[in-house]
């Protein structure tokens, strides 16, 4: 049940995406009176499940029909519109265009008024930048749903009181429990929760960082970025372990725990902090230990039984508004909207940066691409509409930049070319368009087969 949720959740989603970003290319193309000849969501390879077109004064609509219509195709001047059997994405055929259709024989009659390859060079670059543009609207769309709807809740870096907690990563890098992470290169980290996505994604050769009431500025060796890269949760969020309710099957149901006792210490050593006490309880796996509680203004010592997996039967308090200053804001429609337009900024920025490092052999990025079990994975086991949206509104994002690489079967390599021309007054040839589209389209498959080859990897 839960591969199906997460099946529908992608479908989903990705039509969305997909029926923007095409939209983009025919609305362009039908402000620019360019012939659209199709527009489908999802791939119809010789079988429709369901198309329309208007022609004769009417709409007419079949489901499962065949490709092969030579009623329909004696209106070329009027789009069909349809949906695939293919659930993978969707397009946007569009009269005298070299595109992943490779309808080269259309490019050997003579050029229409009502075709792309007639069109200037200016209109040309809109039809073909339209997709991305619309992709990076819906993003500011959503967010500003999003921001408009749930308002906005995290912890900034300044108000982590406790510092981190760290892993055996960054422990190697240096960092320490109770570190206050300052910055990155000297540029401030707003969010705690994005410590080790803008340090890996900034490549940064040092941190600034509070230990023990002194200012230090800690090097970080590039070598350890691959690692960093694939070791999550570098920077945990240190905070007090405080009981929240002791379960009538824990070890310790009768020890005098009780809710609210806040931990300061494990057989006299000195510690409060939730990771370093689990951290020590992990060395006296089925031992027993003495625990310093204080409960109100009484400190009491409790003797604990530690159980085979190091741990004391204990449910903690992770409030974290208990702990922490923790930020929120709402958003009325008037404010969500350029809220949602920062946030579709900063995250396209930041994608930018991740790309950077994929096409960076030295940080084996490239390993981490994925394909659609990837995207898969990231989506809930349940339904959450909060992380639907989120979700979408990243992935659309995702989907605009990668459009933008300058591959010639994607819009990028397109949008390339044009410039090209507007700034020489050459244009490409056919002949040459062809060619570059072989070429993309060899370099997609193979970007495909790395990231399919990624994801059945990680299987195993």
């Amino acid at each position: 049940m839960v591969v199906l949720l997460k099946i529908i959740q992608v479908i989903l989603a990705l039509s969305l995406l997909v029926l923007f970003h095409e939209f983009g290319h025919y609305s362009f193309a039908k402000l620019f009176k360019t012939r659209v000849e199709k527009f489908y969501l999802f791939f119809n390879p010789r079988i429709s499940l369901l198309k329309f077109k208007r022609f004769g004064g009417k709409w007419h609509c079949k489901a499962f029909s065949s490709n092969d219509d030579p009623a329909w195709d004696a209106h070329p001047e009027h789009t069909e519109y349809g949906i695939g059997w293919l659930p993978f994405g969707g397009y946007c055929k569009i009269a005298g265009m070299i595109d992943e259709s490779m309808d080269t024989e259309a490019m050997k009659l003579p050029p229409q008024p009502y075709e792309f390859r007639t069109k200037k060079a200016w209109q040309r670059f809109f039809i073909m930048f339209g997709g991305v543009l619309f992709n990076f609207i819906l993003a500011i769309i959503l967010y500003a749903a999003i921001l408009g709807t749930w308002g906005e809740e995290f912890l900034r870096n300044e108000d982590a009181v406790y510092g981190v907690a760290v892993n055996d990563l960054s422990a190697e890098i240096g960092f320490r429990d109770g570190d206050r992470i300052l910055a990155f290169d000297g540029v401030p980290v707003e969010n705690f929760s994005n410590l080790q996505v803008d340090l890996v994604r900034s490549q940064a050769r040092e941190a600034t960082v509070l230990r023990n009431g002194d200012t230090l500025t800690l090097p970080i060796d590039p070598a350890y970025l691959p690692a960093m890269l694939n070791t999550p949760g570098m920077f945990d969020l240190a905070f007090p372990f405080v009981v929240k309710e002791i379960p009538a099957e824990s070890p310790n149901a009768a020890a005098g725990l009780a809710a609210g006792d806040a931990f300061e210490g494990i057989d006299g050593k000195p510690m409060f902090i939730v990771q370093q006490i689990q951290k020590e309880l992990q060395q006296h796996r089925s031992e027993s230990v003495t625990a310093s509680v204080r409960r109100g203004d009484t400190r009491l010592e409790i003797p604990l039984q530690v159980d085979t997996a190091g741990h004391v039967g204990v449910l903690l308090d992770t409030e974290l508004s208990k702990f922490f200053n923790v930020t929120t804001r709402e958003y009325s429609l008037l404010t969500a909207l350029p809220a949602g337009a920062r946030k579709t900024w900063t995250t396209i920025k930041g994608y930018v940066q991740e790309l950077g490092l994929i096409f960076s052999p030295k940080t084996q990025a490239y390993k981490s691409v994925g394909s659609f079990i990837a995207i898969g994975r990231i989506f809930p086991d349940t339904w959450d509409w909060y992380r639907f949206w989120s979700l979408c509104a990243l992935l659309s994002i995702m989907l605009g930049v990668m459009n933008l690489l300058p591959i010639p079967a994607l819009d990028g390599g397109h949008i390339l070319f044009l410039i090209f021309e507007m700034l020489t007054g050459r244009k490409p040839s056919d002949k040459f368009m062809v060619v570059a589209e072989w070429i993309g389209m060899v370099l997609l498959l193979m970007l495909m087969v790395l990231a399919f080859g990624n994801d059945i990897r990680s299987l195993f």
